[in-house]
Order: structure tokens, then sequence, then C-alpha cells
């Protein structure tokens, strides 16, 4: 004998509404994205990156053009300084310190033998001595680095010229760090403001991404409303309806031909399974009554069928308080050789029909997995706030590939329709408890439906 399964909690009903109908996590989808899959952080970082190169090279030609145009200048300065002196030199002989713009340059005079004969004031330790820079250009005086030219100044020998570059210097440096600083703000200055460009952009796109998680088509359909601007949130809500529209319409067609092909079997299987009664009462043959117990399975078939066809919407429950017992004798005759375990002597606050179509449906599975030699048995649990109807079989267990989707319609693991537990999980939804399944520890399947239990108060 199989011990008796601890029941497992109820999970609370999904909630539903007409029209629109939120499924559950509905409206909590776009929090659960990760930033990084966002469309507006995959725009602003494109436009970001786009203008950062854009705004790099911009800034990169300009910067040196200026450079360029700078290092010019001053090449022009000093060679007009180089040229105003080897002409002084030249015309006048009048030395170093006393012609126009000789004074305070960096200045020296080298003779045919490579001796610099005089000096401006502020390279007088050259003078008298060799020539120190050879064919230098670029030379430090000091800490100060001079570019340098020379002319020839006549009979006095070789003038040398030379202009601080300090200034020069500093402005490269500047441009330098104000491009790096354009390199580390820009980018995040950019995201930020394409994000916000992004944000209002996007708007109305997120408000229908929102709205369309919202629909569940299984329920009920209610098209989206439309903005006033028809740009392309428009077109795509526009597409959406019609697509809302077109499932709508083939979810009507298949539940009129459900609903036909229910009244089409309903009749012939009530003739059936009334002959088959009287036969199994007159003969007791046992093929009789197999045939009766087929003739029954036909019948909950349609009884799914039917179930499935007008959904949770359309189905109305008829509220009865009956006792435990009773559903346990429909049960019994039902499916017959199942154990009832547990407390079966209270009440229960149910449909009374939909409810023992459910609970069948999963003793019917049970029965199919364990076999005819098998165990199954159901339990019934009574807590302060529920009922839970535990179903366990000495089956093979289900199989661990399908997982949730064993809940689907016509999604099996043994051989049935696959109507069975997606009705029976539905309807568990309808009486606001639930349904859920696995395998047993010790092996064989478990189901545990859930509903409020009818302990209820004065004003109830």
């Amino acid at each position: 004998m199989l011990p008796p399964a601890r029941p497992a909690p109820n999970a609370p009903a999904a909630p539903h509404r007409r029209g629109v109908v939120l499924t559950p996590g509905a409206g909590l989808s776009s929090a659960r994205v990760a930033w990084r899959h966002s469309l507006r952080f995959r725009l602003a970082a494109t436009y970001s990156l786009l203008a950062l190169a854009l705004i790099m090279l911009i800034s990169l030609g300009v910067v040196t053009l200026l450079l360029s145009r700078m290092d010019q200048q001053f090449g022009d300065r000093l060679n007009d300084r180089a040229d105003t002196l080897a002409e002084a030199f030249t015309t006048s002989g009048a030395g170093l310190g006393k012609t126009a713009g000789g004074a305070n340059a960096y200045t020296m005079l080298i003779d045919g033998d490579g001796n610099v004969v005089a000096a401006s004031p502020i390279l007088r330790n050259f003078q008298k001595a060799p020539y120190p820079y050879g064919e230098q250009s670029r030379v430090n005086v000091g800490e100060t680095s001079v570019r340098a030219v020379k002319r020839k100044a006549g009979a006095f020998g070789t003038l040398w010229v030379g202009l601080p570059e300090d200034d020069l210097i500093a402005a490269r440096q500047s441009a330098a760090s104000a491009l790096l600083i354009a390199l580390v703000f820009t980018p995040l200055i950019l995201l930020l403001v394409g994000w916000w460009v992004g944000q209002r952009a996007l708007s109305g796109l997120q408000g229908a991404a929102n709205l369309a998680d919202q629909i569940d088509p299984t329920r009920s359909l209610a098209t989206l409303p439309l903005p006033a601007r028809e740009d392309e949130v428009h077109r795509l809500l526009s597409a959406i309806n019609r697509l809302m529209v077109r499932i709508e319409a083939g979810q009507a067609r298949e539940k009129q031909l459900l609903g036909q092909i229910v009244h089409e079997l309903g009749a012939p299987l009530t003739v059936l399974k009334a002959s088959l009664r009287r036969a199994e009462e007159r003969t007791d043959d046992p093929e009789v009554r197999r045939a009766a117990l087929v003739a029954d399975e036909l019948t909950f078939t349609t009884q799914d069928l039917m179930q499935l066809a007008r959904g949770q919407l359309e189905l109305k429950l008829a509220w009865h308080y009956i006792p435990a017992r009773t559903l346990q004798e429909r049960l019994e005759r039902l499916v017959p050789g199942t154990a009832f375990e547990g407390n079966w002597t209270g009440g229960i606050l149910c449909d009374p029909d939909r409810l023992t179509q459910a609970i069948r449906n999963l003793l019917a599975n049970a029965r199919r997995a364990a076999g005819s030699e098998g165990r199954v048995e159901l339990t019934l649990e009574e807590r302060a706030d529920d009922l839970t109807f535990t179903v366990r079989d000495s089956g093979p267990g289900l199989p661990p590939e399908l997982g949730e989707r064993i809940f689907d319609a016509f999604v099996s693991g043994s051989g049935s329709s696959g109507l069975g537990l997606s009705v029976a999980r539905q309807i568990a939804v309808m009486h606001g408890g639930s349904l859920s399944g696995g395998n047993h520890p010790q092996g064989g399947a478990q189901f545990v439906l859930g509903i409020p239990s009818a302990a209820l108060g004065d004003e109830d």
C-alpha cells in the first residue's frame, strides 16, 4: 500500500477580467527585461557611438588644422626675425642687441671657424666658445625649448636665430587635454541624451508593448487603442488589431466546430450507454461491461471537448454545498478500483459536475498509467483555508521533458487525448484554486488539486 502523499500547497488563482486580460506577470515584463536588451538602450548606444565617432573625427581634424596653422605661423615669425636680423647685419653691421628685433632674442653670431663671437644677452654663456648645436633645428636652452634657423650675415659669418616654443607646446598640450576630456565625457553625455531622446521617441511603442503584453487570446480579445498620430506605432497597433480580429474569428470557428462535434456525438453516445447498461444488467457479460466503460470514456471526452470549446469566460459554475461522500460515490462509479484516503466526512462548496469531471480526469489518467493491476489512490485533506485532492498512482511517472506542458491541451504523455489535464486545471482555476503535478519521490505520478474550503463566515 502506498503511503499517503503530502499534498502540495495551493497556488493562488490567476486574476482575469473581460476585455484585455492580464496574464500572470503581465505589466512586469518591462521591469524584468534587462536594460541591455532595451531598444532604447540600443538606439542610444548606436547614436552615441556614431555621434562620438563623428565628433572625434571633426574635432581631431579641427585641432590638427589649428595646430598646423599655429606651427606655420610660428615658423613664419622665426624666419621673419632671422631675415630681419641677417639683413641688419649685412647692410649696417650694427651688431646684436642694437638692430631692430635683436634685443632679448635667442641669437648668436658664428664665425668661419665655428666659434660664437657674439650672442644675445640670454646666450652670453656661449660667447667665445665653439658653437654647440651643429645642424639641430630644435634645441633646449636651459628649460626652454627653442626652434632655430641660420642665415648668412655677410662678412660677419653665420647668424643663428632661435624662438622659444613654450607657447606652441602649451597650445598642443591644451588641445590634447581637451580631446581627452571630450573622449571621456562625451560618450556619457551622448548616451544620457540618446536615452532621454529614445525614451521620448519610443514612449508610444512602449505603451503599445505593455498593452499587447496584457492580451490573453485564450480568454478574451479586445482591440488596442490607436494613437492620434499615424506613425509606425499606429501601423503596428493596427496590425495587431487586425491579427486579433483574425484570431477571434478563428477561435469562433473552432468553438463552433467543437460544439457541432460534441452535439453529433452526444445523442448516439447517450443511446449507446443506455443500451449497454441494459445489456449488462441482463447478461453480466465482461465484454459488455468493458464496452460500457469505453462509452463512459467517450462521454467524458465529449465533455472535455465542450469545456475546451466554451472556455472559462463562457462557462458558469453552478455552486452547491455537497457532502464529500457524495463526490466519493460519484468517483467510485466512474473510476472503479480507486483507493480513497483522508477525511471524507466534511462538505465541499463547488460545482459538483465540474469538480467531478476534473478529479475523474485525474483518476482516469492515473488508472491508464498504473494499468489494471496498479494502484490509484485519492486523498482528501481539509485545512483552514483550502481542500486538497491528491491523486497518486504506481505507474512510471510523468515524462520529465514535458514539464508544465503536460497541462496544455492535446499534450499527452500516456496516449490519451491530451484534454484531461488541461480541462482539470481550467476547472480548478474557475473554482479559485490550482492544479499542480509532478513525480513522487517513491515513484509514480502525483497531482494535487486545491480549491478554497467551505469554512464560510456569516457574511459569505
